[in-house]
């Protein structure tokens, strides 16, 4: 079978998901030919993973009918023919819906084909003297082995039609001797770890991803992110995302010289590392920043907008922000005026509303509560539907407010009377007391958020929802 020259470079979708085949430009003449068999710029613009190979490998086979697989490995592989023709067949071997899912098709060096970790490979030599040749993106390694998955070459539920009958090929003992696809424990995915798990946004993550054993969750005493041997002693090749639910939120604390310290430790010493990680194991890193990062001076803060970060806090923010902007797969969700599990501004209204107390409070910092159930949901959107790599605002939606309007609406939905809540400015409020500067607008744009088809609640309805469990506890 001669090679079909001058293709068009054209990528065809599988039945297997994330299984695609791609034609290739082979060029020849009177002396040969000449391909690009792998080309980074071009095939990334045409929808191939940027999967970042690290090894490459050849399987020379002597004689037609030689048959190898099929094997499921941890790594993802982008496969083509340097000489010859092969019959390839992948079985889905990973866990979900598309389980024993195959795909078959026959490969000349005009093709290649991307084959995602734990999809099962194998082919069958369909020419003489034949070199099947991969890149793959990680390195071998004899521990690496245990993480196979195997199926028999001649399972009757995935039934491949072998153009060889496999009593005629070259098979090996070890191939012949694997499992069919009702014995076969399909290859889980990677995990989502979750570090920062016991904080208030670590507590709505747990909520969200409750029983879902793709998600691990780490609080200090399960991953110290001050520690190196944390990270050191993780195999990251298990995760394919990390969420960063850590932070050191004491605002006023860091102005001092301890405070400024342990922020400085946590919100970027701590997010360099898993920046660093993020990097080397080529995982998507999650990291929630804040409004801090900016001075407050425009009425309405989009993402594009350069920070100017007043205290040391969100200098801290802002400089864990930077570094995190330097891993390829990221997503940096900047929040305001956070309320979730724990000790927050609506509890304590709450309380004092109850008990009659008639407080002062600010009114002249603007911006929108984000509850953390939103915050959570709004990571997992991002994650589950691959929206772009980058910054994102997320708060509940509504009409801005000040402190002491949320004050008043706490005090009338829990009993007792907004009237109660006097406004007084911010710097009358701190006057005579250490505190750190304040952005007086922290209103964040929510349009880039919303087009990745994510619609934060309104404040008012998450607030009347938060407020009547609160009640209902006690």
């Amino acid at each position: 079978m001669s090679i079909e020259f001058s293709k068009k470079l054209t990528a065809h979708e599988t039945p297997i998901p994330g299984v695609v085949l791609y034609d290739l430009p082979v060029h020849g003449d009177n002396r040969g030919w000449f391909k690009e068999n792998w080309q980074r710029e071009k095939m990334v613009a045409l929808g191939l993973p940027d999967f970042r190979p690290a090894q490459n490998n050849i399987s020379f086979n002597e004689k037609a009918g030689t048959t190898r697989g099929i094997h499921a490995e941890p790594w993802d592989k982008f496969i083509s023919v340097a000489t010859g023709r092969i019959f390839g067949a992948w079985v889905d071997l990973r866990e979900g819906p598309s389980f024993g899912a195959v795909f078959t098709a026959e490969l000349d060096p005009s093709q290649a084909i991307f084959i995602p970790r734990g999809v099962g490979n194998a082919f069958q030599t369909l020419a003489d003297n034949t070199a099947y040749t991969y890149l793959v993106n990680d390195h071998w390694s004899a521990d690496a082995q245990g993480q196979y998955t195997f199926l028999n070459l001649a399972d009757e539920t995935a039934a491949i039609a072998w153009p060889i009958p496999l009593e005629q090929a070259e098979l090996s003992d070890k191939d012949k001797a694997h499992p069919r696809l009702a014995d076969v424990a399909p290859m889980p995915a990677k995990k989502i770890l979750v570090v920062g798990a016991d904080g208030q946004l670590g507590k709505a993550l747990r909520e969200l991803y409750d029983g879902e054993t793709g998600v691990e969750f780490a609080g200090r005493n399960e991953f110290d992110l001050a520690s190196e041997d944390s990270f050191a002693s993780r195999n990251w090749k298990n995760y394919s995302t990390i969420i960063n639910a850590a932070a050191y939120t004491a605002v006023d604390a860091a102005e001092s010289p301890e405070g400024r310290t342990a922020a400085w430790a946590i919100n970027v010493t701590a997010v360099a590392r898993l920046a660093r990680t993020a990097v080397e194991h080529d995982l998507t890193l999650v990291h929630v920043s804040s409004d801090y990062v900016f001075d407050g001076a425009r009425t309405t803060h989009a993402e594009s907008e350069p920070v100017a970060p007043l205290g040391v806090y969100g200098q801290t923010k802002a400089a864990g922000d930077a570094v995190v902007s330097v891993v390829p797969r990221h997503y940096i969700v900047r929040t305001s005026w956070v309320i979730g599990e724990g000790n927050n501004f609506v509890r304590t209204m709450a309380s004092l509303a109850q008990r009659g107390i008639e407080p002062s409070v600010v009114d002249d910092q603007i911006g929108r509560l984000t509850f953390t159930q939103d915050i959570a949901a709004g990571i997992r959107h991002l994650l589950e539907t691959g929206s772009d790599y980058g910054v994102y605002n997320l708060s509940n939606d509504g009409e801005p407010q000040s402190w002491a309007a949320i004050a008043a609406d706490v005090f009338g939905l829990a009993g007792g009377q907004a009237s109660h809540v006097s406004g007084v400015s911010t710097e009358e409020y701190f006057k005579g007391k250490p505190a750190a500067p304040r952005p007086l607008n922290s209103v964040l744009a929510l349009d880039k958020i919303r087009a990745t088809g994510f619609q934060p609640p309104q404040v008012s309805q998450r607030l009347k929802e938060y407020l009547g469990a609160e009640l209902s506890q006690g």
